[in-house]
């Protein structure tokens, strides 16, 4: 059987074939997308009712092989393999295969000189620079557990964290820059560190910016030093088994707790090849560039992971989409020639308000496939997107997925599948996606509901580290026999998934259900708004009540702007959400802002806005994930003034 898609009835064949032989087709995508050193005795050993998850059992591989060695022995040795970008503009590094497999090599010998063995933690907290890449790659090599911390984490989340798993060695720099803002990435290490964190032995320390000097600790060990005693480029390879642990991500819980989501080596990186090539069809020829930081998941799979072990050039970015301009984006696709481009709904929101003018001063012919990830994306942004960044000859992959998965779960094939905007269209082949009512039972054709997926796939985690009881209880217990997204999602007439935001995303107003994604999208279609979010209060006639604040495109004059003028568009929006979701989604409250709570990874943190939508405004919880914290002081200030001038 071979999984390979190159047309729609590829497809269809395809997901059949999938379907009714759920072990034969896996174990067909697995000898395709990888080299193993042993084949397994077992494609696939889950049960959700158990919470067991494991994939190719018996065999043994190494995932850095996979991403590099493997890649030079199939000729590709000059070919460049990441081409890194820095923040301010000049700052660039290309690594053909060869040239990072060298440095990847020299790294893993260090960590051997440092004593660091296979099933040792290593929390890494650098910025999107090449050395983050090295480092995770010769975690991967050697078998130590990569635990990527977000270079934006404080203090506290980062020794959270690096509790948690235990890491023996947290690797950084000095700090890095976002646009012109000074991140003091070892600052906020050696706060971690001045609170306890026991298990660490040494803080590997790079001197990103020498002009910004840092106070140098007993347990520092400088790269420059670490690495000039690891001379060697050669390192062989050792075989791991693919149930060994590949690294631990930390996710935002609903109590508050991060959660380790912890995947395996052989599941996890078969199905980051394999989504990699399916959904979007890279060419040898192809420059791949996904905009996530290395930080999130999205990093992990389709920055690193799964354009390297398809031997696809991937670039790598250390800024933000508007530094210097909001043209920042244009200008690298241009100068480097890339054909795939993937990011997020919110910086795409970003640059459109910014004006056409950004894009269009760039040529942006090499673009073949756009793509957008974490968030449902409004169809005013989806158009945008393909009309004005891809001239409307390129194809626009919607994906859904989350840190659980591993990799892409629902999306269009670029160049094959028919789309929607605001639809992720499909699950991928050998994904088995279902819905399912508030009473757990399974619904069909055109209806809405939570989203679940009915078996296991070589990309899911296959645990909370170092918690089986609360991985057991957050995805497997709502829904026993299912694996529980959290998303709620509405299946169209022809098929179409349309998901609709977490479950806890969802307002229910007199008994009917209404996703925040939806309203969001409408208030979005007014000229004069950039960005909306709506929360849901408490109402004693309906249970809840709709509250919507909005962000307009001029939103720096926010302040200066009357009461009357702000209520107008409030009003406008009234009848846009009424006229595109119903009477029913009739906002109770619209209030205008400067700005909204987002994490880092761009996600609106609701529980902040519903507290402010009640009138609290001044325990608003926990703020260390957010991206940035002075939008709440911005914000309150606005909602204040706004009141006392009523």
């Amino acid at each position: 059987m071979n999984p390979k898609i190159d047309c729609w009835e590829d497809y269809v064949r395809v997901s059949e074939f999938a379907l009714h032989s759920p072990d034969l087709f896996w174990d067909a995508v697995g000898r395709r997308q990888l080299q193993w050193h042993k084949y397994w005795d077992l494609v696939s050993d889950c049960d959700y009712r158990t919470a067991r998850v494991n994939w190719y059992t018996g065999a043994e591989l190494n995932v850095s092989e996979n991403c590099l060695d493997r890649q030079i022995q199939a000729g590709r040795g000059d070919k460049k393999a990441l081409i890194w970008i820095g923040n301010h503009l000049g700052e660039e590094r290309t690594l053909t295969f060869s040239e990072l497999h060298g440095e990847v090599c020299r790294m893993s010998n260090a960590l051997d000189n440092l004593g660091v063995k296979k099933g040792d933690r290593v929390a890494i907290y650098l910025p999107n620079i090449p050395e983050l890449a090295i480092s995770i790659l010769a975690c991967a090599r050697i078998g130590a557990i990569h635990s990527v911390i977000f270079g934006g984490f404080s203090a506290s989340s980062i020794r959270n964290r690096v509790l948690d798993c235990g890491a023996r060695l947290i690797v950084t720099a000095n700090g890095n820059y976002r646009g012109t803002k000074w991140i003091d990435l070892k600052g906020q290490v050696d706060e971690a560190m001045a609170m306890g964190c026991p298990s660490v032995e040494r803080v590997i320390v790079l001197n990103r910016h020498p002009s910004h000097s840092y106070i140098r600790k007993s347990y520092d060990l400088p790269w420059e030093e670490w690495m000039a005693a690891s001379v060697s480029v050669d390192h062989t390879a050792p075989s791991h088994s693919a149930l060994d642990p590949l690294f631990i991500l930390y996710t935002s819980g609903s109590t508050g707790v991060p959660k380790g989501v912890l995947h395996q080596m052989g599941g996890y990186l078969t199905y980051a090849s394999y989504s990699n090539e399916i959904v979007f069809q890279p060419r040898e020829e192809d420059v791949f560039w996904c905009t996530a930081d290395i930080g999130w998941i999205t990093g992990h799979t389709y920055v690193l992971y799964g354009p390297l072990s398809n031997g696809v050039t991937t670039v790598l970015y250390e800024g933000v989409p508007t530094y210097p301009d909001p043209g920042r984006f244009w200008e690298i696709v241009d100068r480097h020639q890339v054909s795939i481009f993937y990011s997020a709904p919110t910086a795409i929101r970003i640059l459109a308000a910014a004006g056409d003018s950004f894009v269009q001063k760039h040529s942006r012919k090499s673009l073949r496939t756009l793509g957008t990830v974490g968030e449902p994306i409004n169809p005013e942004a989806w158009n945008w997107y393909r009309d004005v960044v891809g001239e409307k000859r390129v194809s626009v992959v919607d994906t859904w997925w989350q840190t659980e998965t591993g990799g892409i779960l629902i999306a269009p094939l670029a160049g094959i599948s028919s789309v929607k905007p605001g639809s992720a269209s499909f699950p991928l082949p050998g994904i088995d996606i279902q819905i399912l009512d508030d009473q757990g039972n399974l619904v069909q054709g055109e209806s809405p509901g939570t989203l679940v997926v009915g078996r296991s796939w070589p990309g899911q985690m296959v645990g909370v580290y170092g918690d089986p009881k609360r991985f057991f209880e957050t995805y497997f217990t709502q829904f026993p026999g299912y694996y529980g997204t959290g998303d709620g999602a509405r299946r169209d007439r022809e098929g179409f998934y349309w998901v609709i935001g977490r479950t806890d995303d969802v307002i229910k107003i007199s008994g009917h259900r209404l996703g925040t994604a939806e309203i969001e999208a409408a208030c979005m279609t007014h000229p004069s708004v950039a960005e909306a979010a709506a929360v849901g209060v408490p109402d004693v006639l309906t249970g809840e009540a709709l509250h919507i604040f909005f962000v307009l495109k001029n939103e720096v004059l926010l302040l200066e702007q009357s009461v009357e003028q702000v209520e107008r568009i409030g009003r406008e929006l009234v009848q846009v959400v009424r006229k595109q979701v119903g009477a029913l989604a009739s906002p109770r409250k619209l209030q205008g802002v400067p700005g909204l709570p987002k994490t880092r990874s761009g996600k609106i943190v609701r529980r902040i806005l519903k507290k402010m939508a009640q009138g609290e405004y001044e325990d608003l919880g926990d703020r260390t994930t957010l991206a940035d914290s002075a939008v709440i002081e911005q914000m309150v200030m606005v909602l204040k003034k706004r009141t006392s001038q009523k």
